[in-house]
């Protein structure tokens, strides 16, 4: 059975609930139902059209009226690079102001609400603590909370599944635009989930519902959901990519080449100086769960060494379910450190409108990360110490689960 997500339930139960209420919608183009078609087109056309020509009838008496769009990084057509900013603009396709909250402002203003009675978000999660349109979502909480304004989330599914935990839980102190609250880094939790936990836990006192998916549970990777993919940033092309991201992100906080710029940004990691074959007999003597590394050379065409000869390793997952990628990310930053401690390099700030704190301290939200790699502690030291970590956290993420 296909899952139905938040939209897709939405679709089937029309425009009674938000019958002649003027509308806000948060989205960027994963924003689809399974058959394909925009949310912000659905919602315009009156949630349930016959087919996609529907003559548009927001403007109709008791029907619900679209009245602005809302954009997280990326940009509403996901044309941006990460940490670029993106400018507001009026949409040619529905002729709607497009608010960009990734730019001169990362939460919606005043004014920006000041025309709406219900801000609706659907945006696609790829469940990972450093993807920022969770942290769009909870300052957009915030903002209507402030402003009295009613929010619905259209709930959709955790890609990398809704069971396994991973990572340590973001320190207060290292708040930012890549963790803003307390969770781990893998959360195994729906958007709609940690919307009501944000809310409720930490205190934003919103008025919200979410809208549940339907015939999803919480084993499910996304390719077993029926669903179509569809690219939610730039760098996220598929599955295979969300899977690795958890850990695979960590290099944005060093030196070494993510791979932007690639065609399979992520997967592929490296820099001009690396003895690929060496690395690669480093990294497998480990015998990581779920992963081999294969020795790889790669031109990365944006970003980091762009259009330089970059060596390095594309890491294959060979059994997901038992792949760990937050403990593979911190593995291979502590073989390239330890192989070239003259040449690896921890970024400098300032890194997603954090101006002091290391990059990767903020990605890791924590100093202690850092600190037990540059002391070259095992890596059976720094699982345990996330493991107890995410003892306190799996208490307050109980409370919080709708499936």
């Amino acid at each position: 059975m296909r899952v139905k997500t938040g939209i897709d339930v939405c679709v089937e139960k029309g425009v009674k609930k938000f019958k002649g209420e003027r509308v806000g919608l948060l989205i960027h183009p994963a924003s689809v139902d399974s058959k394909l078609r925009y949310t912000q087109d659905l919602f315009i056309q009156t949630i349930r059209p016959s087919d996609y020509q529907t003559i548009r009838l927001s403007n109709h008496k008791n029907k619900c009226k679209v009245v602005a769009l809302f954009a997280p990084e990326h940009g509403l057509y996901s044309t941006q690079e990460y940490m670029k900013g993106v400018k507001s603009f009026r949409d040619s396709h529905s002729n709607l102001p497009v608010y960009s909250l990734y730019g001169e402002t990362l939460k919606p203003t005043n004014l920006m609400l000041k025309e709406i009675d219900t801000m609706v978000i659907d945006l696609q999660d790829v469940g990972t603590r450093y993807y920022t349109f969770i942290w769009t979502m909870a300052l957009t909480l915030q903002a209507c909370a402030q402003n009295k304004k009613r929010v619905v989330i259209l709930d959709r599914p955790n890609p990398i599944n809704g069971i396994t935990l991973e990572g340590p839980v973001l320190e207060s102190d290292f708040s930012s635009f890549v963790g803003l609250y307390p969770i781990p880094v893998r959360h195994s939790m729906t958007i709609g989930e940690l919307a009501i936990m944000f809310n409720s836990h930490f205190k934003i006192s919103a008025e919200l519902e979410v809208i549940k998916m339907q015939g999803w549970n919480r084993k499910m990777w996304f390719d077993e959901t029926g669903l179509p993919w569809v690219m939610p940033s730039p760098n996220m092309a598929i599955l295979e990519t969300a899977i690795v991201y958890p850990g695979m992100c960590l290099l944005e906080g060093t030196n070494i080449s993510e791979s932007r710029g690639t065609s399979r940004p992520f997967e592929l990691f490296g820099a001009p100086w690396i003895d690929e074959w060496k690395l690669c007999q480093e990294l497998n003597k480990e015998k990581l769960p779920g992963v081999i590394f294969r020795p790889v050379h790669f031109i990365p065409s944006a970003s980091k060494f762009k259009n330089e000869l970059c060596k390095g390793a594309q890491l294959h997952i060979t059994q997901r379910d038992e792949f760990l990628p937050f403990l593979t990310g911190v593995h291979i930053v502590k073989v390239i450190r330890n192989m070239y401690p003259k040449l690896f390099k921890w970024r400098q700030p300032p890194y997603e409108y954090e101006e002091k704190k290391l990059p990767f301290d903020s990605l890791a939200g924590n100093s202690w990360l850092r600190e037990y790699i540059e002391q070259d502690k095992p890596l059976k030291e720094i699982q345990s110490q996330c493991e107890k970590e995410l003892e306190s956290f799996k208490h307050i993420r109980e409370q919080y689960l709708l499936y």
